[in-house]
């Protein structure tokens, strides 16, 4: 297996991937958006190149990126959380060509368990997805697209909602009040859980999967972000009286355990 990997995307949880799997032994590559975070990015031991996707194609250095790495990590922002009309479809064509165009033969592609819609319920990796908003609707495209491609072996990843470091959900709803979804499951997952699975991936070669990545732990979002604005000494969000028999999904994996037998290190309370 070749020791050098290419990561798409150095941010939240792409910076502490690539020191991941620095520390294994593997050469990292990564991309950021501009050339000025890229200078600022070797200043810091990261080897990185400018890369951006936008409709119309590829700026920067995709072909220097791509260079003799076989393994492609995947993990760039949609872009889709506010309604802006991006089309996250044409910009992962483009990147997408470029890909094909490289030496790339194993890939993981960061998705979202957005791609599955309240309405299926209790979801696995065994479920087809049936969105029912723009961002799933354009996300199970590119999965698609890129789990087909037949130039290179793809492996899917749906994160949850990612939390960790700082980024604690809990904080945008503190002192909210009439929040809908109260009865609702949460489906999150701890960025150090997110780096355990995408490093087992690396390390067992397991491509050509389907991950549901979402801790196995469900407490209904009322009680979770409740429970945790107080242990954070925050004003509790206030949540709505709930519709009767309301469905709302609730993703859990059958594939964690049974191709990577990866054990979480975090749990939901």
């Amino acid at each position: 297996m070749s020791k050098t990997i290419s990561i798409a995307g150095l941010g939240w949880l792409g910076q502490p991937f690539a020191q991941r799997l620095m520390t294994l032994g593997y050469r990292v590559k990564g991309s950021v958006t501009s050339l000025k975070k890229a200078s600022s990015f070797q200043n810091r031991g990261f080897n990185a190149f400018p890369l951006e996707l936008s409709e119309q194609g590829i700026s920067g250095e995709p072909k220097a990126f791509l260079k003799d790495v076989t393994i492609l990590v995947c993990m760039i922002p949609p872009g889709l959380r506010r309604n802006t009309g991006a089309d996250h479809v044409a910009k992962m064509k483009h990147f997408l060509g470029a890909i094909e165009a490289s030496s790339v033969k194993k890939l993981v592609l960061v998705s979202s368990t957005s791609v599955y819609s309240d309405s299926q319920g209790h979801v696995f990796e065994t479920n087809v997805p049936k969105p029912n908003s723009n961002a799933g609707l354009q996300l199970l495209e590119v999965e698609q697209l890129f789990f087909n491609a037949p130039s290179f072996k793809t492996t899917l990843v749906r994160f949850g909602g990612l939390y960790g470091g700082s980024r604690e959900p809990v904080k945008y709803l503190a002192g909210r009040t009439e929040l809908n979804g109260g009865a609702a499951p949460v489906n999150l997952i701890h960025r150090d859980d997110a780096i355990g699975i995408l490093s087992e991936i690396i390390k067992q070669d397991a491509f050509g999967h389907i991950f549901n990545a979402v801790s196995p732990q469900h407490p209904l979002k009322k009680e979770y972000y409740t429970h945790r604005a107080k242990e954070l000494q925050l004003e509790p969000p206030n949540f709505s009286e709930e519709i009767e028999n309301r469905t709302y999904k609730k993703v859990d994996s059958k594939n964690l355990d049974l191709v990577l037998g990866y054990s979480f290190i975090h749990a939901l309370n």
